[in-house]
């Protein structure tokens, strides 16, 4: 039993740092929030591209997509890794892409207007899962550890990853919620206090999630046994994080969408 578990662990260290962004429940719940912010012509547009369905129905999508030879060369852009003799200013830039360039190339694809349905949907998609991910701590983790995925931890005694659980155990263990659920607790800030989150861009979140990433290490040493208090400790911060993937995500799409009405992202009026 021993020996099975050393070598599940090696497996699952070994495999690379795009594997998964939040886990299902996260990128469903960043989705279904902004699916409630969307004004009515960028939902139209949406339900258009997407042929009736969410953006629920494809939050998760991309990270099995990642994984197969057409999109093969999407797998680096689920992250962004910033190694500890770096600052996210100065970190170099992987040749392959990552999660913040992407997301840029995507949104600027999808303003443009000249892709075809088919590919102005690929566009959506992938907004919408990049969105998740760069709101993911481990998704700007350190690059010698693959982002968390080498930084082993246990979790209630069982052993695991750093990254694995940001992605699922650290969110299920804080609420036992529906995405839906999920979305009607955390969904409730201020129309002030939403514009302000919905500030700046892409790089700027991915430099705000990145902070968070300095402080779970710092807290969460290679060997940390995780139980009850640091769910307590960092379960505001996971709600946070949803939260702001949400709005961001449908600020995004209504400055594609509708220009005019992105001013109204927290309530969707027109």
């Amino acid at each position: 039993m021993r020996i099975y578990r050393y070598a599940l662990s090696l497996a699952v260290a070994a495999l690379p740092s795009a594997v998964f962004g939040w886990g299902q429940k996260g990128h469903d719940v960043t989705a279904a929030i902004a699916q409630r912010h969307l004004t009515a012509r960028t939902l139209a547009a949406v339900d258009s591209l997407l042929d009736g369905k969410s953006l629920v129905y494809w939050a998760n999508w991309l990270d099995n997509a990642s994984h197969t030879p057409e999109y093969e060369y999407s797998k680096t852009w689920h992250y962004k890794n910033v190694d500890q003799k770096d600052t996210f200013e100065t970190a170099a830039l992987n040749p392959k892409g990552d999660v913040v360039r992407a997301l840029l190339e995507c949104c600027e694809n999808l303003s443009s207007g000249t892709l075809s349905k088919k590919d102005a949907a690929l566009a959506l998609k992938m907004i919408v899962h990049l969105v998740g991910d760069i709101h993911q701590p481990m998704h700007l983790g350190r690059y010698s550890d693959r982002g968390g995925n080498m930084h082993v931890v246990s979790f209630f005694d069982r052993e695991t990853n750093l990254h694995s659980v940001w992605d699922s155990s650290l969110p299920e263990a804080a609420h036992k919620w529906s995405y839906t659920e999920w979305a009607d607790q955390i969904d409730r800030a201020s129309p002030a206090l939403s514009m302000q989150l919905v500030q700046d861009g892409p790089w700027q979140w991915a430099g705000e999630t990145y902070e968070i990433a300095k402080e779970v290490y710092a807290s969460t040493p290679v060997g940390y046994g995780i139980s009850y208090d640091y769910i307590a400790r960092w379960t505001p911060c996971v709600e946070q994080q949803f939260l702001k993937g949400g709005l961001r995500l449908a600020y995004l799409l209504n400055n594609i969408f509708d220009p005019v009405h992105t001013g109204n992202v927290v309530t969707g009026d027109e």
